[in-house]
């Protein structure tokens, strides 16, 4: 199911500030869209390439709060969202999602914090229980099971920082049952785990630019794959090399 088909830039002012020189936006500018509508799309890279940048504007865009939650929340601590999103245009699909949710890492607990002030009947769908009264990665797994549920658009943005490593593979179960039920996903992670999704779409930033890249190809994998493989290699390579500089 698609949601959100494309996004592209609409124009490139002066407005946009910083943001402009993010390698995530000057691709983008160069390109007629950027194709989102798979079931399940990454984005990857080194930070500072935009990938957050982008996912929040996409976000922000199709209506969601800035500081994340669902389309609902009208909340704000604080403005530091990009201006990105109002130079960015979405293709949507013909159908509209019966629920959504974008999680932001960085503000989870400002998104935990409105969801007490609510009232009891909402909080049954975040699992009865406060999220501050859960650890931080109790409280998003009860979110992702409790509240993510079917025909969903889910816009994610670095979920494996509350997450174990088996959690993070209980993360993908979960989103394969909730794709199976017609939702789709867009997901920025550094997590080789997260990433493994079969049959999604993987789009890595770098300096360069956005391009397609296959699971395997990606830096995520192949620098935990080099570390996994020798440890003890990697480290001592590692510490050399620092000791030199």
């Amino acid at each position: 199911m698609s949601y959100i088909r494309s996004v592209r830039l609409e124009k490139l002012t002066e407005e946009l500030g910083y943001t402009a020189e993010l390698p995530a936006v000057r691709s983008l500018s160069a390109m007629e869209e950027l194709e989102l509508s798979a079931s399940v799309t990454y984005l990857v890279g080194e930070n500072g390439t935009g990938k957050s940048t982008l996912l929040e504007a996409i976000a922000v865009k199709y209506g969601f709060n800035a500081e994340g939650g669902s389309l609902n929340f009208s909340f704000s601590t604080k403005e530091t969202h990009s201006p990105l999103h109002n130079a960015i245009k979405l293709t949507r699909g013909i159908e509209r999602p019966k629920t959504g949710f974008f999680l932001r890492a960085e503000s989870f607990y400002n998104a935990a914090s409105y969801v007490d002030t609510l009232g009891y009947e909402i909080l049954q769908a975040y699992g009865g229980k406060s999220l501050h009264e859960q650890s931080h990665g109790e409280s998003f797994f009860s979110l992702v099971m409790n509240r993510f549920t079917a025909h969903g658009l889910y816009i994610l943005d670095e979920p494996e920082a509350a997450l174990s490593p088996s959690r993070q593979m209980s993360l993908l179960i979960r989103i394969n049952e909730l794709v199976k039920q017609g939702s789709q996903f867009i997901i920025a992670t550094h997590s080789p785990v997260i990433l493994a999704y079969p049959d999604a779409v993987i789009y890595e930033l770098t300096q360069k630019g956005i391009a397609e890249s296959s699971y395997e190809d990606t830096e995520t994998y192949s620098v935990m794959k080099a570390f996994m493989d020798s440890p003890r290699r990697m480290l001592d390579r590692l510490f050399d090399e620092t000791e030199k500089e």
